[in-house]
């Protein structure tokens, strides 16, 4: 591409995390493709609501305005938190990218450099430790863990930038938080954390760590550019776990957590597995399945393990432990 050409416009949601990650976007587009690129701040419905995100649907409160900035042709690219992006895609625009994934996992800060399963015995005798998250899933899986292992705990939910989050433990208000580890990450606070939670505990939402890339489904050239950023395994990875909560029908904001992850004999990867678990916010019901299958190479062959887990949750009672679907 010539020298001479126009910044690339990347439209980007104003928080923090948004920033950093859509920085580090722009850095590698402008690699690619030569040309300088411009971050374009958007505020999004989920951005300015006050509201849960369980209450506002979750499914595309903070995608829809870069979206229609996008189809507006306001700016030539978006950057979205893959977990984020409702599970239909428009016909007039395409995931151009997925870049290799951060770390998936969900984190813990807590008070006092505590590990997830001491809060509960630091407490005082009696009371319960006080953990906050703003996810229907993360609660689900929590309190499961801690009730097969007799450990006190409250989730309590909330909203917030990460600062506010971390803040209601600084204050005393909470005695843990728990994050993605990979918006830590992106915005070099990994240090604060105190525990990161095994898949194995905690299931991250289906996407996490992930970013899609999405422009016009016209701009060609450009889909070309950006597709040097992609990540084969990661694409089919998020495939297999956004088929699945389609198939579920459930939205971004679900008790639905799930991972697709690599098996390798030595540096040979083999097969993909994919594991998956709906459960009601008490933690009192849970459906935990896995499936393992052939490394996907098309699109459709990861659509497929997903949608086939899928049935298997739904057929042991998945549909009636996560409260109001989406349609």
């Amino acid at each position: 591409m010539s020298e001479k050409a126009p910044p690339l416009r990347l439209g980007t949601r104003r928080s923090k995390l948004a920033m950093a990650q859509s920085g580090q976007v722009a850095q590698a587009v402008s690699q690619v493709t030569g040309r300088p690129v411009e971050l374009v701040e958007i505020t999004t419905y989920g951005d300015i609501s006050r509201e849960h995100l369980a209450q506002i649907g979750g499914t595309g409160v903070f995608v829809t305005a870069l979206r229609d900035a996008l189809l507006r042709g306001e700016v030539d690219f978006a950057v979205h938190s893959l977990k984020d992006l409702p599970t239909t895609q428009p016909e007039d625009l395409v995931l151009a990218a997925v870049p290799v994934r951060e770390d998936p996992r969900d984190a813990v800060v807590a008070r006092d450099a505590l590990k997830f399963t001491d809060l509960a015995a630091s407490c005082a005798h009696g009371s319960a430790a006080r953990i906050g998250t703003g996810s229907p899933r993360r609660m689900a899986q929590l309190n499961a863990y801690a009730r097969a292992h007799g450990l006190d705990i409250e989730t309590v939910p909330i909203r917030g930038n990460v600062d506010t989050r971390i803040g209601y433990v600084r204050k005393g208000e909470l005695d843990a938080v728990v994050l993605a580890a990979a918006g830590l990450n992106r915005i070099g606070r990994s240090d604060e954390v105190t525990d990161f939670l095994s898949v194995d505990t905690v299931l991250p939402a289906p996407g996490q760590g992930a970013l899609a890339i999405e422009c016009a489904a016209d701009r060609a050239d450009l889909i070309a550019a950006l597709g040097r950023l992609d990540d084969p395994f990661t694409r089919a990875a998020v495939t297999a776990e956004r088929s699945l909560l389609a198939a579920l029908e459930a939205g971004c904001s679900a008790p639905v957590g799930a991972l697709a992850d690599l098996l390798a004999d030595g540096q040979i990867v083999k097969e993909m597995r994919l594991r998956a678990v709906v459960g009601t916010t008490d933690g009192t019901r849970t459906v935990q399945l896995s499936t393992t299958g052939p490394v996907p190479h098309t699109h459709e062959q990861a659509e497929a393990l997903g949608r086939e887990l899928a049935a298997e949750m739904l057929a042991q009672g998945a549909a009636g432990l996560m409260g109001e679907r989406a349609h």
